[in-house]
This record gives C-alpha cells, sequence and structure tokens, in this order.
C-alpha cells in the first residue's frame, strides 16, 4: 500500500487487537489445559511480551502517528463537536426508552410483576435527563485557540468540544459486554466458573474452552485499550501501560468486582475506573509527586480488597 496510505492505520489497529485476542488465548490454554496459575502466566506474559515488544522496535519510541489515527486518543481535535454529541445523546434516550419498553414486555410475557408506570416514566426522565445534561455539559466545553487557529477561527469564537472519542469507544464497549455478560450464554457461564468452578464442571459447562474464550475477549480489550492509549500519546512506547496493571485491580474491586470470583458488573468496573483516574489526577492537580501517588494508589489498593472481604464475610 505504500507508506502514509490512509487504511494503514486501520489495518494496524484490526492486527493489533487480534494478536492481542491470540496472546490472551494462548494464555488461557496454558492456565486452562497446562494447569499452570492463572497469576503466574499472566505476570510472565507480562515480562515476556514487554520484552518481546522492546526487540521488535528496538527500544525505540514510535512517534509521530498517523493524524487520522491519533483521533482516537482523543484531545483537542478527537472529539464529535456539538452537532454529533446531541446525536449520540438523543440515540442514547431513544435507547432507554426502548430498554423500558422490551423489559415492561417481557415481564408481562413471563408473568412477572410490573412496576407502576408512573416509576417507569420517572426512570426514564432519569435517565433522559442524565444523558442530556451530560450532552449540555460535553458542549459547554469549548475547543482551545489553538484548533481554532487552525480552522482560520478568530480566538473569541466559541466551537463547542462535545464527546471525545474514547469516551465514545468506552460507552460503546461497556454496553457491548454488558449485553454479552447478562444477556448471553457465555455471561452466566463466567459467572457461574467465578463463583464456583468445580460446580460449574459439574453442571456440564467446559470451563477449559470457556477459560480459553475469556482470556482471549480480555487480550482483544487490552488491545483496543492499547490502541486509544497510543493514539492519545501520540506514539508508541515500551514504557506504555506500566504498573497500570495495579490501578486495574482496585478498579475492578472499588467497581464492586469480587476478586473471590462471580461477582461484579460492567459499568461499576467502569466507575471503579473513574474514581481511581479521578484520584489520580486529582493528586496530580494537587501537586502530589510520584511517589507520594504510588503510596496513595497502595493503600486504596490494600483497603478496597479489605472491604471485599468484609462484605463477602457477611453476605455468607
Amino acid at each position: 500500500l505504500g507508506l502514509g496510505h490512509w487504511s494503514i492505520w486501520i489495518i494496524t489497529c484490526a492486527v493489533g487487537i487480534v494478536l492481542g485476542s491470540l496472546i490472551g488465548a494462548f494464555h488461557g490454554w496454558l492456565i486452562a489445559y497446562r494447569g499452570i496459575p492463572s497469576f503466574i502466566v499472566t505476570l510472565g506474559g507480562l515480562m515476556v511480551w514487554r520484552g518481546m515488544a522492546f526487540i521488535a522496535n528496538g527500544g525505540k519510541t514510535i512517534s509521530p502517528v498517523d493524524s487520522t489515527f491519533a483521533l482516537l486518543g482523543g484531545g483537542p481535535g478527537g472529539n464529535i463537536g456539538a452537532t454529533g454529541s446531541w446525536i449520540v445523546g438523543i440515540l442514547a434516550c431513544v435507547g432507554v426508552v426502548w430498554l423500558l419498553i422490551n423489559g415492561r414486555k417481557q415481564r408481562v410475557k413471563h408473568e412477572f410483576p410490573l412496576r407502576p408506570m408512573w416509576a417507569e416514566m420517572t426512570l426514564g426522565a432519569i435517565g433522559c435527563g442524565a444523558i442530556l445534561g451530560a450532552v449540555m455539559l460535553m458542549n459547554a466545553y469549548p475547543l482551545p485557540r489553538g484548533i481554532l487557529r487552525q480552522m482560520n477561527l478568530p480566538d473569541d469564537t466559541f466551537v463547542s468540544h462535545g464527546f471525545a472519542i474514547p469516551v465514545l469507544i468506552m460507552l460503546t464497549v461497556g454496553i457491548l459486554m454488558t449485553i454479552l455478560m447478562t444477556r448471553t450464554r457465555f455471561g452466566r457461564y463466567v459467572f457461574a466458573i467465578g463463583g464456583n468452578p468445580e460446580a460449574a464442571a459439574l453442571a456440564g459447562i467446559n470451563t477449559r474452552w470457556m477459560t480459553m474464550k475469556i482470556f482471549a475477549l480480555m487480550g482483544a480489550l487490552t488491545g483496543i485499550a492499547a490502541v486509544i492509549a497510543s493514539a492519545r500519546l501520540n506514539s508508541a512506547t515500551n514504557a506504555l501501560g506500566t504498573l497500570d496493571e495495579l490501578y486495574v485491580i482496585a478498579a475492578a474491586v472499588i467497581g464492586g468486582t469480587s476478586l473471590a470470583g462471580g461477582v461484579g458488573t460492567i459499568y461499576g468496573a467502569i466507575l471503579g475506573a473513574l474514581v481511581m483516574q479521578s484520584l489520580q489526577s486529582g493528586m496530580v492537580l494537587i501537586g502530589f509527586d510520584a511517589a507520594i501517588q504510588r503510596i496513595v494508589v497502595g493503600v486504596v489498593l490494600v483497603l478496597a480488597v479489605y472491604l471485599d472481604n468484609l462484605y463477602r464475610a457477611r453476605t455468607k
């Protein structure tokens, strides 16, 4: 195709996500079919794949990246503007109404108790109000002056920033994963294996094959995260994501995922990640140095696991 071809970044993203899925499947195979503990496999894989990435690019930082690809990371130009944000907001409101109507039809079909109509309408109003409020908030942020100058507009021109592209990717992935976990047999099997692997196997679930698929899915999601992170930094570096595994664990536990397995939600994990990122960004704004930030993250991680243990002990 030649260097600079418009499709190269698309092919690269696809290859990266597929490669992540294959690596995840390989880890799942080692865990499920060779009996190696998952902690050891993933810890060893962390070092192996970082080393292979270092060898592949000779330890160099790859920069800059394709300008279109960089938009996936957000930044001043990586947004959809006011009109696009309103379209997304209206579609989201339509989705909320459809979910309420469909949920009511399903309860009628299976003869489950129904909520009063006023409760349904209240839920719809709250959901749509929150969505439209978020749209208004995002549209209240203007584009930076540097972007306005690139657009040949006066510095005092107000152009709404709107939703950033990474936020839309996160919402899309979150919705798809929520559907996968709550509306499919795959999701039910995941919770069953997490809650009690032996009971799941006795119930007829192929736990080994499921483990491979779960790790493959995790690898694909890691590939998507790598795409966004590289696009945001406008470069690919071997230091990308270093120690992020600690933030991920803390975010999952804070979001309600039990380390004992079988309990957790997608939106809870997203909220946990939001809390952790807000904590990290807040410490940077306050002026805490890197050492203090690591201390705080470590304390939060231990505290989150301790609270998870307390919760499980009281619910038994």
